[in-house]
């Protein structure tokens, strides 16, 4: 797999500014491209992603795995907005399919949110999906101990945005020959039997940004491809945190103030499993292996990345570019809002509050029973959506209903 072509011609001039942009004292904003994004705040390479812009409006009215007004039916074709009348769980008898040209706003759910539990929700072959607040977890399915979370295979131009993806049987994520997809502000975690991984990724052009990854035994993620990983916080890795794609192709990767904190279930190899077929840019990171309860890191150095052929500067140009923090301040941002921070419900509070413990507290599971299984999300009385025509297109570019979802979590925020 090659990077991006635009990167290998960045002229001897242009990569000082850019590799100064990226740097641990370097909060500056690059600037963004002039293209509509998927909605305020979405950047990397899926930031362009439109969903189901200009399409139908379909209400999810029920919790049922199939039929009229269920989540099946509702992304079952494309060109849909889908919004949900009703908050709680949905329990999937089997895989989920999102059709191509497709938004999922889970910010209108009521109550505590909306969470799919048991089966998988994928994506592809499929292209132009929005994804926003909601939770994915699959649990010990009976015969899908192969099976991920979530999987994104051979689907193009994806945003994924405050998400919880939890409780994967092989991995809590899967990523194939897939391209131009961010995952931003998503919660990662408790991947269980057999494997108990973060996220096999094959993926390219790939943005991982200001994500919790949290109590996975390995794969936070496994890189095979071309990735650009910035301002992630990884707790309580088991063997390893960050793993290279240790293959016989070539991946390259920009890590970029990033924050590694070790818990109790971890080992001191934050980033491993690197050959030299992986091409390695990395400033910034910091690691805090102490497990004292404070957030006391010290800058990585190219002794912590062993095997891999570093490199110096970034290769990643995605068409929006990542907004980079400090490595604390992205750890406060991470804290406070990843995953379906809208709705925070007791798994994920209790997540939180495991890597807030900073080495204090977490663990690596084998079975959701172990820590009080699914629990309840409640449900709620359906917000009713002040848009008579959806679909004007409004002076920001957005249409109505669009201008609508993107006010929700504004309002709603802790």
């Amino acid at each position: 797999m090659k990077p991006n072509i635009f990167a290998l011609v960045i002229t001897v001039a242009a990569l000082v500014p850019l590799y100064a942009c990226c740097s641990a004292a370097d909060e500056a904003t690059p600037k963004v491209s002039s293209q509509l994004v998927a909605f305020p705040g979405a950047e990397g390479f899926g930031a362009l992603a439109s969903g189901g812009r200009g399409g139908e409006v379909y209400h999810v009215t029920n919790l049922n795995d199939h039929g009229p007004g269920s989540f099946r039916d509702a992304v079952s074709k494309e060109r849909r907005i889908v919004v949900f009348d009703v908050g709680g769980y949905i329990d999937l008898a089997s895989e989920v399919r999102v059709a191509s040209n497709v938004t999922i706003a889970g910010q209108t759910a009521p109550g505590e949110g909306i969470c799919f539990k048991n089966y998988n929700i994928s994506i592809g072959p499929s292209r132009n999906v929005i994804i926003r607040y909601i939770r994915l977890r699959q649990g010990l399915t009976p015969r899908g101990e192969h099976q991920t979370a979530f999987g994104l295979r051979d689907c193009h131009n994806v945003m994924v945005d405050h998400v919880s993806i939890e409780w994967g049987r092989w991995d809590c994520i899967g990523f194939t020959g897939s391209s131009d997809v961010t995952l931003q502000y998503c919660l990662i975690g408790e991947g269980i039997d057999p494997q108990q991984f973060g996220c096999l990724c094959e993926s390219d052009n790939v943005t991982f940004s200001h994500n919790l990854w949290i109590d996975n035994h390995s794969r936070n993620p496994k890189a095979k491809g071309t990735v650009q990983y910035i301002n992630n916080v990884v707790y309580n890795w088991g063997v390893t945190g960050y793993v290279g794609g240790h293959s016989e192709a070539v991946h390259f990767a920009d890590l970029i103030n990033n924050y590694f904190i070790r818990g109790p279930s971890s080992g001191d190899r934050f980033a491993g499993e690197f050959t030299a077929t992986d091409h390695i840019f990395q400033s910034g990171n910091l690691v805090d292996l102490n497990r004292d309860g404070r957030l006391s890191g010290r800058l990585a150095g190219p002794g912590d990345f062993p095997g891999p052929t570093l490199i110096g500067s970034p290769t990643m140009k995605p068409p929006v570019p990542v907004t980079v923090d400090l490595a604390a301040d992205a750890c406060k941002k991470v804290f406070a809002g990843a995953g379906d921070s809208l709705h925070r419900d007791a798994i994920d509070m209790r997540l939180i509050q495991e890597a807030q413990s900073l080495g204090r507290m977490g663990t690596i599971i084998h079975d959701p029973a172990s820590v009080h299984g699914f629990g309840e999300i409640k449900g709620g009385t359906a917000i009713k959506i002040p848009v008579a025509d959806p679909n004007r297109v409004k002076p920001s570019g957005y249409t109505a209903i669009e201008e609508y979802l993107n006010s929700l979590p504004g309002k709603t925020s802790p």
